[in-house]
């Protein structure tokens, strides 16, 4: 997959994991869309019910994403209901690449892909997944050899700066912020940028090193005719990066 491609499409067989939850008011814009940050939240709990569905969450219950992609083709309004479908779409032994589609029962309709990593909590590294998961997972992809490859490698810029406080609530098990709290920096930034969100846009985050509670994180942005780039950079170093482009 490139950084302009289109997400692979919902399969006909193999195990697709399906639930469905009410949109939340805390999860709404000004004009009651649900939020990027949302979305990222949701698919990050879809992914756990997955998890348990798949009688997996024993063997490997320590995962981290890479990167996240959000396509939004129309938005999902409250009040409503999604329905969720998640499946592999590529993996390799120790990682995988997730799609979830969410669907409003009023209209609306996000697609996403993250590319999962399986981690050893002890070591702080990639651990293999189980041949049993492998066995499920591979029943929607003929991708068995997914490799990384960022996408999104350019240096960060110094037009424009804002700060991104961290809180407490945004630190998770790994002692890491969490990377739904990112999301929270892309709308701040999305949300003065009409001319993405009135319409069918691509948001993704790539995450490139974490980031601790206490430090001082500030977000650089550049907007272009046709994209808007977003860097999370304490003391000079880039940890993520994002990008906001129409669709």
């Amino acid at each position: 997959m490139t950084i302009d491609a289109e997400l692979a499409p919902l399969p006909d067989t193999g195990y697709v994991y399906k639930t469905s939850w009410r949109l939340g008011t805390p999860d709404m814009d000004e004009e009651y869309r649900l939020r990027v940050d949302g979305v990222a939240r949701y698919i990050q709990e879809v992914g756990a019910e997955h998890l348990d569905d798949a009688d997996a969450t024993d063997d490997q219950p320590h995962w981290i994403v890479q990167r996240t992609v959000i396509d939004v083709h129309e938005p999902i309004v409250w009040p409503d209901v999604i329905t969720f479908r998640r499946w592999c779409a590529g993996l390799s032994t120790r990682w995988c690449a997730m799609r979830v589609q969410l669907e409003g029962a009023n209209g609306g309709r996000i697609e996403t892909e993250a590319f999962w990593i399986n981690m050893n909590k002890e070591t702080g590294g990639p651990a293999r997944l189980t041949d049993r998961f492998m066995a499920m997972m591979a029943t929607t992809t003929d991708e068995h050899r997914l490799r990384w490859k960022p996408w999104l490698t350019e240096p960060a810029t110094d037009e424009a700066t804002l700060d991104f406080p961290l809180r407490r609530t945004d630190v998770d098990h790994f002692r890491h912020v969490n990377n739904t709290v990112y999301w929270h920096g892309v709308h701040e930034v999305l949300a003065d940028s009409a001319a993405i969100i009135d319409g069918p846009y691509r948001a993704i985050v790539e995450y490139k090193k974490p980031i601790t509670l206490g430090e001082d994180v500030r977000i650089h942005t550049l907007t272009s005719d046709d994209a808007v780039d977003l860097w999370f950079v304490v003391a000079g170093e880039v940890r993520a990066a994002a990008r906001l482009t129409p669709r």
